[in-house]
């Protein structure tokens, strides 16, 4: 979606929004280690903003922290706040409404997009991503830490999503035209927990020592 805003000139996005276990530090879900989120939002230039949930979340402390970030979001001088939903008509209604009085614009870039075009699309543009959490009960637990590629697509099971838009799985991204440079990683261990099954996925040395050394990017738009 990053770099459809970009490309398309949609707007110049101003940061990343996240929500984050605040235990386990990790991306909610897709169970992606902040460090490697940090990593990705030095890479596309942008500052990273993360509101901590706890585990597991009721919807009203969920949206009590959303709603939170958003209005500081909305003091700090955004306009829109665009998300990466493709299809999935309930989802976006939530959003709206939730957005519904906030002073910022919902934005829906990939909306109906083809998801298998789609898909192959972030392929050939140099997208690289990894699947980091998924639901074994419709997809094979083995493709945790699997390479998102042409031959995983054309392994998924009939009726899958290739974008995963039902949960199916989720990735963590780490190289494509939105980055400057490739978030290096490699694949850890593989659990199962809660009906789903995760792979870690770890910085290398060099990457945790440049971003020691460099710090956080600031970009103020």
């Amino acid at each position: 979606m990053l770099h459809v805003l970009r490309s398309e000139g949609i707007g110049e996005p101003g940061a990343l929004l996240t929500t984050v276990n605040e235990s386990a530090k990790r991306v909610a879900m897709h169970a992606v280690r902040i460090e490697v989120l940090q990593a990705q939002a030095d890479s596309a230039g942008l500052p990273l903003i993360i509101v901590p949930i706890p585990s597991p979340c009721p919807n009203d402390v969920y949206e009590a922290q959303m709603s939170a970030a958003i209005a500081k979001a909305k003091a700090d001088g955004f306009t829109h706040v665009a998300f990466g939903d493709l299809f999935l008509e309930d989802i976006r209604r939530y959003r709206e409404e939730r957005m519904k009085g906030t002073g910022l614009t919902p934005i829906f870039p990939l909306w109906f997009r083809p998801t298998d075009a789609l898909a192959r699309g972030m392929l050939e543009d140099g997208l690289e991503a990894y699947l980091t959490c998924v639901d074994p009960r419709v997809v094979p637990a083995s493709l945790a830490g699997r390479r998102f590629d042409a031959r995983l697509l054309s392994e998924l099971p009939p009726g899958t999503d290739p974008c995963g838009e039902r949960g199916e799985f989720h990735t963590c991204a780490v190289a494509g035209p939105m980055f400057s440079n490739r978030v290096e990683v490699s694949v850890g261990e593989t659990v199962q927990r809660d009906g789903f099954v995760f792979a870690d996925l770890e910085l290398t040395e060099g990457t945790e020592k440049k971003i020691h050394n460099e710090g956080t990017k600031k970009t103020k738009t």
